[in-house]
């Protein structure tokens, strides 16, 4: 009976150990991730999205989201894709401090058949004035329409 209590507890004990340390490390990242600047600042949740391999014709629509880590409104005066088959959007309005915005990127998936990397290039009044985000994936090639 006392190797089955002392069983349990060192059990117990392990589970409690190792959530309290992914619970640490998951703070420690959260907080690395959104160290103040002084002036505007943008931190994104992920600079690269991966649409892993996609229909044709699907629905290309994705969104960069992001949080201004700076003491200062964020102004994004112009996002450009690297082609026109990339095209971005983004909020017009300032960004104030601590607040959330979204980069909205559309691929155009009807040219399929190969893989593809594209880039989204920001221009803003952060820190860092130009960022590039990233967007990959495969789009599958039209079906033929052909039957014989």
């Amino acid at each position: 009976m006392k190797k089955i209590i002392a069983l349990a507890m060192l059990v117990v004990l392990g589970v409690t150990t190792s959530n309290a340390q992914e619970t640490s490390k998951k703070v420690k990242a959260t907080s690395a991730k959104l160290a103040k600047v002084n002036g505007a600042g943008m931190v994104f949740v992920t600079e690269t999205i991966d649409y892993g391999t996609v229909a044709h014709n699907s629905d290309g629509k994705r969104e960069f989201i992001f949080t201004n880590n700076g003491n200062k409104p964020l102004i994004i005066t112009n996002a450009q894709g690297s082609c026109g088959c990339t095209v971005p959007t983004y909020p017009k309005e300032p960004i104030a401090p601590g607040a959330k915005g979204v980069i909205g990127v559309k691929y155009d998936t009807s040219r399929g058949g190969q893989p593809f990397t594209k880039t989204v290039t920001l221009t803003t009044n952060a820190t860092v004035p130009n960022k590039t985000l990233t967007i990959k994936g495969n789009v599958l090639a039209a079906e033929s329409s052909s039957k014989s």
